[in-house]
């Protein structure tokens, strides 16, 4: 275990009058800071809207998954490497082979590594490629979600197990039943718990048709519904689904589907749920387009009404986040690729604060940091 003090980015933005109005941020200058700047600069500036933090720069992250446990923020992200694999539109080359568990008391403080939580050797049934991951909390347990190419290289999602948030955890002899494709993310509602999860192209998500996987990429026509997220109601251990999976519906503003030929909003991977003042928030990357958009509904199936970008393009070729409350304000974590230079497969996972309007929708966060 140890203890790094963390290094972020502080963007001093100009915000033009249009700007303001669009609810959007438009970053003119960045300058490095360190930790003790960082500080004052958040006791300056009491909004903190334009401070964006780094996680860490001992190792590439990415895909993290941020959660409070234990009065504390806890970040799960996944862990790249260079692994020698040639890179190609499935993603072969994001040929991650562990997790890291990460921790920190305040925001902005320093971050603790708490070391591999879980390794491909220690999962029975895995063969390669270990994606993005998420966690849950339920009595005296902490849960581990991850993707992870069985043996016959099929995605399914594992569950493993620990009594404490940083692992590390023990994965079960076998996946979920019934679980397929990529990156889960689990919302709990009150008592009851939902793992969203579904990607296409490397997700594999294209390959499966009601439950069952047929080995060929087969996508909608352009003017129908686009493929749609995953969700599942948890069982009440935390370890099976309680129902069959179900596609998560998302349309406009007359109700019609998001089309597969609409590549600025329809979903691509990276699904998460957020709850605020009673109305369940659906975001996601629209993949070869680069946004992360959101959408709203009154339940945590849906269907849900597209609403707009939550956050623009960053650096890198993907982009996946999570959303989190932390003391009161809300947090916005994410990865780019501004730390290896704009390498697609070795990203850096970073935070900064998210608005919610009066009006329920999103202000719209612009981080982009050129390498």
């Amino acid at each position: 275990m140890k203890n790094q003090a963390n290094s972020f980015r502080k963007l001093t933005c100009l915000l033009p009058a249009m700007a303001i109005l669009l609810g959007s941020i438009s970053c003119m200058d960045r300058t490095d800071k360190t930790a003790a700047e960082a500080s004052q600069a958040m006791q300056e500036e009491p909004a903190g809207d334009n401070v964006v933090y780094e996680l860490t720069r001992d190792l590439y992250t990415a895909d993290p998954s941020a959660h409070v446990f234990e009065g504390k923020i806890y970040v799960y992200p996944s862990h790249d490497y260079e692994s020698g694999i040639p890179q190609d539109d499935l993603g072969s080359h994001f040929n991650m082979k562990d997790y890291h568990v990460f921790s920190m008391d305040s925001v902005g403080g320093p971050v603790t590594d708490h070391g591999v939580a879980l390794d491909l050797a220690d999962v029975p049934w895995a063969g390669r490629q270990m994606w993005a991951p998420d966690a849950a909390h339920k009595g005296d347990t902490y849960y581990f979600y991850f993707p992870v190419k069985d043996k016959e290289d099929i995605f399914r999602i594992g569950v493993a197990t620990a009594s404490n948030p940083a692992g590390p955890f023990s994965a079960r002899e076998n996946p979920i039943a019934g679980s397929y494709s990529m990156d889960p993310a689990v919302f709990q509602d009150g008592e009851d718990y939902y793992m969203y999860f579904g990607g296409i192209w490397g997700g594999q998500l294209q390959r499966w048709k009601d439950g069952e996987y047929h080995g060929e990429d087969v996508y909608p026509a352009d003017d129908q519904p686009a493929l749609a997220p995953k969700v599942a109601k948890m069982a009440d251990d935390l370890l099976e689904f309680a129902e069959p999976p179900r596609d998560v519906l998302i349309v406009d503003a007359g109700g019609n589907p998001i089309t597969a030929g609409d590549n600025e909003r329809r979903f691509f991977e990276a699904a998460w749920v957020h709850q605020y003042e009673g109305t369940y928030y659906l975001s996601y990357s629209t993949g070869d387009t680069h946004n992360i958009a959101y959408a709203t509904a009154d339940n945590p199936y849906g269907p849900f009404i597209y609403r707009g970008v939550l956050l623009r393009p960053v650096l890198g070729w993907t982009n996946h986040h999570s959303i989190v409350q932390y003391k009161g304000d809300w947090w916005l974590f994410f990865h780019d690729s501004s730390m290896s230079g704009g390498q697609t497969h070795l990203r850096n996972v970073k935070y900064t604060r998210l608005h919610h309007n009066a009006d329920g929708t999103i202000r719209t966060v612009d981080a982009l940091v050129e390498p």
